[in-house]
Parts: C-alpha cells; structure tokens; sequence
C-alpha cells in the first residue's frame, strides 16, 4: 500500500479539506444582506465526530459567544443527552452544524427561521467529510424539514413518535427552547420514552477505542 493510500494519509486529506471548508463556512458573506447583525456563521466539527447535531439557528447568544448552544437550550439538551459541556463540545466526537449557521435576528414571535439558502449551500458539502457518522441528532422542525423532507410526518410531534422510521441515522427530537416548556409538559412520554432511547443510541454511536464519555454532574 502507497503511503498516499494508507488509512492515516485519507483521514489527514478528509480533515484538511473539512479545516479548508470550515473556514470558508465561517468567512461565508452570502446573507449578509438579510442578517441584521451581520454574519457569524457558528459550527464545530472534525472528521472523527461520530455524532452530528443539527439544530435550528443560532440565538442572539450564541452569536456574541461564537459558542453554539451557548444557552438555556443548550443547558437542556446537554440534560437530555445526560452530558457535561466538556463532552459536549468535543468536536472529535460531537459535530455541530444547524440548519442555519447565523443569527437571523428576532420577529414578532421569537427569533426568526433560519435562512433558507445556508443548510443547501453546505450542508451537502460539510457531511461527506465527517465519514464516521453514525447518528444524526435532529432538533427542531426546520432540521427535520432539510433532513427527513417527505419522510416528515404532519407534525412535529407526529415525526418523534415515528422516531423509529428514521433511525439508525437520524434521530428526530423537538427543539429544547425555553419556548416549548409546554410542549415538553404535555407530552410525558417523551421523558419517559424518547429521553432513555436517545442516551442509549447517544452513548452507542461512539467508539469503544474513545475514552467513556462522561456523565453530566
């Protein structure tokens, strides 16, 4: 086998070219126009993330931080997956790319959708580079509306309670806002079903040669 060919020399190539298109996401102007506090596109990834959370779009928060899921959403999310930030941010392990990679800015009911023109643009050119992908977390209705397409059901809750049609590579949750309390309060079977099957599958996706992940404290 040539060095050139040799599984070390690919995975160098694949996260140069991931580190490349990284940086031409986060020099990404092409809203700019639509965005008004400008753009800052936020993701993390590296190719030996095993598991790939797409979200919606970054908050105001987010936005000043550069940190995705830098906020009360992200605090329930990490609950839900019963892990620390720490882990949480690895990006060997965890990808984080949303729908919409920039703040949209508020409207009249909350923050607005994520641009549409982001997740056709580089979606499709971000996921072939992360080739140990073995789950795809799915948060919120505009990630399960790129991802599942038709797959969809009718409604939000609908698409979570057929959860099962769409694994072992995506795994369709609500998004954990602030603003769906009550969606989360209404439907108890989701702690009670949905939660305990996304850690087991969450904990499943990794590799046993990466140290354990640890638990949130």
């Amino acid at each position: 086998m040539r060095e050139v060919d040799s599984p070390r020399a690919k995975a160098t190539v694949r996260q140069t070219k991931l580190q490349q298109l990284l940086v031409e996401i986060r020099a990404c102007t092409a809203c700019a126009s639509e965005l008004p506090h400008g753009p800052r596109p936020v993701l993390r990834a590296a190719s030996t993330a095993r598991v790939l959370i797409v979200g919606q779009a970054p908050g105001r928060k987010v936005h000043d931080t550069g940190i995705p899921w830098n906020d009360p959403s992200g605090d329930l999310l990490r609950e839900w997956l019963q892990i620390d930030r720490d882990t949480f941010y690895d990006e060997r392990r965890i990808a984080i790319a949303p729908a919409g990679f920039c703040y949209p800015g508020k409207g009249r009911s909350g923050d607005l959708p994520p641009r549409p023109e982001c997740a056709p643009r580089w979606h499709p050119r971000l996921v072939p580079l992360l080739p140990r992908l073995s789950l795809t977390l799915l948060v919120g209705a505009y990630a399960h509306d790129y991802y599942l397409g038709e797959r969809r059901k009718a409604s939000l809750t609908d698409t979570v309670r057929a959860r099962a049609e769409y694994l072992p590579a995506f795994f369709p949750l609500p998004h954990p806002s602030p603003r769906n309390r009550r969606w989360l309060r209404d439907r108890p079977w989701f702690a009670e079903q949905v939660l305990p099957e996304l850690r087991e599958r969450f904990q499943a996706a990794f590799s046993p040669a990466l140290k354990p992940l640890r638990a949130k404290t």
